[in-house]
């Protein structure tokens, strides 16, 4: 189960949408299986969730990564979600087997939902390495 397609939860009705990506990675294999789990009960929640307009979740197993997005109509939407059960004490548990995470908001026009893998991947690329790999010149 590599990839969660896109799942349409609500119509936007402004013209923008809140987006919200991540990338969370687990520190060994063995914890993929629970972790995986997991992913799948909060995909549900976020499906269930007020402010929720779509969500998609990409799992890398072997590369131990997990990555997340969803679309939001603002920021308390996600917020109230986040503080929420089963999200709650979910992550609060995941804490303690995650290796690095990197979470990241930006607004897009609504009608361009849902977005491209490879933006979201991209967008929190440059997040984690804002010079894209690329260290001082040495002479």
């Amino acid at each position: 189960m590599p990839t969660v397609p896109w799942i349409k939860v609500d119509t936007p009705v402004a013209p923008e949408a809140l987006i919200m990506a991540s990338r969370l990675e687990v520190r060994s294999l063995r914890q993929v299986p629970g972790f995986l789990m997991a992913s799948m009960r909060l995909l549900r929640q976020a499906c269930r969730a007020p402010g929720a307009l779509g969500v998609s979740l990409k799992a890398e197993l072997l590369k131990r990564t997990f990555w997340t997005v969803s679309a939001w109509t603002d920021k308390a939407a996600v917020y109230s979600y986040a503080a929420s059960e089963p999200h709650k004490t979910t992550m609060r548990r995941k804490r303690a087997v995650m290796r690095d995470s990197t979470f990241l908001f930006w607004e897009v026009p609504a009608d361009r939902l849902p977005l491209a893998w490879d933006e979201v991947q991209r967008r929190i690329s440059q997040e984690r390495d804002p010079d894209g790999g690329a260290g001082p010149a040495s002479s």
